[in-house]
């Protein structure tokens, strides 16, 4: 299978050149970074290591589904299968082979997300499963005060051995996965109303409403920094974060849970509040 890959960038310069070298190292050749307007110099710097990696600037920042909607756009459509990820993450050896022999052996696999660690080797539950209601809610306020708890353990698959095991899941992190471009193409590439978060899990959400599958496959691995560029304005993320879970809630939620769509608004807001708190606190302590 062939591949093309887009790098979704914003003020990671030196973080997405890191990560063009290693896509190079496994072989992709397609490769372009969409840049929503950083002004970090990434493409000189990307003249000067990989000319032959394209740059598109978007002229604004479109966010992370509409970078890589456009970054899309521009790739070789002959190639059968996307990449797309974060501009701070670096894909480890065999890790894009590992993730394309999940979607040839399995022809009803759409996409495909990796086993995703920090650089000090901690693994991120990057795959998860759709919450019903009761999980939602106990993940959200019960996590504040007991990460432990059994609603977060199974939204996150935490019992799940993410190390070795295969599996189907609901959605994998957007950080860094592949799609088939027919799958891509179908789906119309991420829903641009989320401007970040959540849109990973609407494309998984839609793959699946449309017949696909979701793979897990910890035989591929990447390293994620984490934060890069989100990190620079970190309360306006927390609060889009809540927005975009409020906005894929009220899309899929269905009968008599519609209801609970405005007291839903409240408690997000009431989270949001909570979370920029608790950051508040920790920025404090750290000083």
């Amino acid at each position: 299978m062939r591949v093309s890959a887009v790098v979704v960038n914003y003020k990671a310069a030196e973080l997405a050149l890191r990560c063009v070298r290693s896509l190079r190292a496994e072989g992709v050749t397609d490769i372009v970074v969409a840049d929503n307007d950083s002004g970090d110099g990434v493409d000189r710097l990307l003249r000067e290591a990989d000319p032959e990696t394209r740059f598109l600037q978007t002229g604004a920042n479109l966010g992370f589904g509409g970078g890589a909607n456009r970054g899309a756009a521009v790739t070789d459509p002959d190639n059968d299968v996307l990449l797309v990820c974060n501009p701070d993450v670096e894909v480890e050896p065999g890790a894009v082979k590992a993730m394309l022999a999940v979607l040839d052996e399995h022809p009803d696999v759409g996409i495909v997300g990796p086993l995703i660690q920090d650089p000090n080797g901690e693994v991120y539950p990057s795959p998860r499963i759709f919450p019903g209601l009761v999980d939602a809610v106990g993940h959200a306020f019960v996590g504040f005060f007991k990460p432990n708890n059994q609603f977060t353990r199974r939204y996150r698959m935490l019992d799940f051995d993410r190390t070795t095991a295969s599996a189907d899941v609901d959605w994998v992190s957007g950080s860094c996965f592949v799609i088939r471009r027919s799958v891509w193409d179908r789906l119309g590439g991420f829903d641009e109303s989320y401007f970040m978060y959540a849109e990973d899990v609407d494309l998984c959400w839609r793959a699946r409403q449309a017949g696909w599958r979701t793979a897990f496959e910890p035989a591929a691995r990447i390293v994620h920094v984490q934060g890069a560029s989100t990190n620079l304005r970190a309360y306006r993320m927390i609060v889009r974060h809540h927005l975009s879970i409020l906005k894929f809630w009220a899309k899929t939620v269905q009968g008599p849970q519609k209801a609970l769509v405005p007291l839903g608004a409240v408690l997000l807001g009431l989270r949001a509040g909570l979370a920029c708190g608790q950051r508040a606190i920790r920025a404090a302590r750290a000083r």
